[in-house]
């Protein structure tokens, strides 16, 4: 007997690794993305933490040919505002037939049983196509790369890397540049960053770096899109 692919929702950040998660899920012949789930500060109108705005967000779900489903969450946000309000959107995609949440996630392993405390309580399965080892990073980050994937820093911690690496490109230059105990692809919230093009998109999202601020303790590269 023939199984249906898992009906998976994805969680969306924006950033290169979400990008990369629907890469992997589409190669995976036992799985079905029919969306992509993005959560959005409602005072802002922008992706939490990586603050690009909601038209780039919508630009990204268009070129890769699936339906954005959002999620406006106060600011500030406590964590049980962010667990309702979630928690709602999922059961609702669950009653839609959804089966599975993917995300883009690497090695925390304090996150992943957070997620999949969350997504259990909805009545759905989680999925986390690109677990790998903190040593297997280095490899990640340059695959992404290699396969043609374009990335912006839109925030960065000081505290880890120099303000002037918000508004640069994810590239095999920026990793060499990258100081001593920074994570590659950033999992430890060294950085976060907007995807531009790659093979999970049919077209890309052009975009002009704006202006840099610091903000909460994080420096932020406001990006606009290109055509606009």
């Amino acid at each position: 007997m023939i199984s249906s692919p898992k009906r998976v929702l994805l969680s969306w950040s924006s950033g290169k690794d979400s990008a990369w998660a629907l890469h992997a899920l589409r190669r995976d012949a036992d799985v079905d993305v029919v969306g992509l789930l993005t959560t959005f500060n409602e005072a802002a109108d922008r992706v939490a933490m990586h603050a690009v705005r909601r038209e780039l967000v919508f630009a990204q779900a268009a070129a890769a040919g699936l339906p954005l489903h959002t999620v406006a969450l106060p600011f500030p946000c406590s964590n049980g505002d962010y667990e309702r309000r979630t928690g709602v959107a999922l059961r609702l995609q669950a009653e839609e037939g959804v089966t599975h949440v993917a995300f883009g996630d690497l090695f925390l392993a304090d996150v992943r049983a957070y997620r999949e405390r969350q997504v259990g309580a909805a009545g759905l399965e989680p999925l986390f196509p690109l677990w790998c080892s903190r040593a297997a990073t280095p490899n990640l980050a340059r695959e992404m790369i290699d396969a043609g994937l374009s990335a912006v820093l839109t925030c960065v911690d000081p505290r880890h890397i120099p303000e002037s690496f918000a508004g640069r490109v994810f590239d095999d230059v920026l990793l060499s540049a990258l100081p001593a105990g920074v994570d590659p692809c950033g999992e430890n919230g060294e950085f976060h960053s907007f995807c531009t093009d790659g093979p999970m998109f049919r077209r890309p999202i052009p975009v002009r770096v704006g202006q840099r601020l610091t903000r909460d303790g994080f420096c932020f590269a406001d990006l606009t899109s290109e055509s606009g």
